[in-house]
C-alpha cells in the first residue's frame, strides 16, 4: 500500500502539522520540527509533544509514515573540525527532538566537501557524525537523502549513498530518501518503464531496497543530468507523468511516506489524488 502526502507547515508549532496533513488527504507528511533556517531553537515544550501525539493518532497517520526533515544549515561532511562540530551537535538535537514526538525517522542532507577536500574524506565525515549521532540516541532511523549534486554536494551518486550504509555501526537504524527531481537530474533516468527497471535495478544492487525508508516525489523544471535542482508540479517537468505511475505501483515502494514537495502546496491535494489515480485495479 502507497502512503502519499506532503512536506506541510508547522507554523504555529508542531502540533499543527497533523492537521494540515489531514486537511489535503495525505496518508504520510514531512515536517520541520524547528525553523530550518536557524541553527538554534526553544526546546520543545511538554504540551506541544503531548498535543502532536494525540493529533497525529486521531488523523490516523502512524509514526512511521511521517518524514521529519532537518536543517537546512547542517553539514555533517564540513572540512572544518569546529563548523562540522556545530552541525553535529544541531543534528543531534533535531535527533532527539524526533524522539521526543514519537518519531522514527529524520531525513537530511548528507553534506558538502565545500571544494576543502575529497569526496571520500567528506563522505568519512558523514559516517562519522552518523555514527556519532547513532550512539547518543535511542530509537530514529538516520535516513540520508540523495542529491541533484549541485555546487560540491555529495550524494548525487547511489555509491555515496552505499558507502553511509555500509560504514554504518547501526545497519538497522540507518537509511535512503529517494528524491525523484534529484535523481533525475543527477543522471538516473525513469521516464520509460526500460529506464525506471534500470535505474532501480540499481538501486538494489548498490544500495538495496532493505534501506529505501521514504521518497519525495517531484517533478523537475531543470534537465537529465543538469545537476540542478528546481522542482515542479506532478507531470509539469522535465520528468512528465509516466514515471510517477512506475512509481505508484512499484510493490518494492510500499509502506513507506511518498512526500510531495512540490512548488504549488494549493494543488497537494489534486496532486495525492492524481498519484492515487496511477495505480492499477490490481494494487
Amino acid at each position: 500500500m502507497k502512503y502519499i502526502g506532503a512536506h506541510v507547515s508547522a507554523s504555529g508549532g508542531v502540533e499543527n502539522a497533523p492537521l494540515n496533513a489531514k486537511d489535503i488527504g495525505a496518508k504520510a507528511f514531512a515536517l520541520f520540527t524547528k525553523n530550518q533556517r536557524q541553527w538554534s531553537a526553544k526546546p520543545l515544550e511538554e504540551n506541544q509533544i503531548e498535543t502532536f501525539k494525540k493529533r497525529l493518532n486521531e488523523v490516523g497517520i502512524l509514526p512511521k509514515h511521517v518524514l521529519p526533515h532537518d536543517s537546512y544549515l547542517i553539514n555533517l561532511g564540513h572540512p572544518n573540525e569546529a563548523q562540522r562540530q556545530k552541525s553535529f551537535e544541531a543534528f543531534l538535537d533535531e535527533v532527539k527532538r524526533c524522539e521526543q514526538l514519537g518519531l522514527l525517522k529524520l531525513n537530511f542532507h548528507p553534506g558538502s566537501h565545500l571544494k576543502e577536500i575529497s569526496e571520500e574524506e567528506c563522505l568519512k565525515n558523514i559516517s562519522d557524525c552518523m555514527n556519532e549521532a547513532l550512539k547518543q540516541s535511542e530509537s530514529v532511523t538516520l535516513v540520508v537523502e540523495n542529491t541533484a549534486g549541485q555546487g560540491s554536494n555529495l550524494g548525487y551518486k547511489f555509491e555515496h549513498l552505499a558507502y553511509l550504509m555500509q560504514n554504518s555501526i547501526d545497519k538497522s537504524r540507518v537509511g535512503v530518501c529517494i528524491d525523484t527531481c534529484h535523481l533525475f537530474t543527477s543522471g538516473y533516468d525513469i521516464r520509460t518503464k526500460d529506464d525506471y527497471e534500470k535505474t532501480m535495478q540499481e538501486f538494489g544492487n548498490i544500495i538495496g531496497f532493505k534501506y529505501l525508508k521514504g521518497m519525495h516525489i517531484n517533478d523537475s523544471k531543470a534537465k537529465f543530468q543538469s545537476r540542478v535542482d528546481r522542482h515542479e508540479s506532478i507531470g509539469k517537468g522535465e520528468l512528465g507523468l509516466e514515471a510517477f505511475s512506475f512509481i505508484v505501483n512499484d510493490t518494492r515502494i510500499d509502506d513507506i511516506p511518498l512526500i510531495l514537495e512540490t512548488i504549488d502546496d494549493s494543488i497537494w491535494a489534486q496532486e495525492i489524488n492524481l498519484l492515487y489515480s496511477l495505480q492499477q485495479k490490481t494494487q
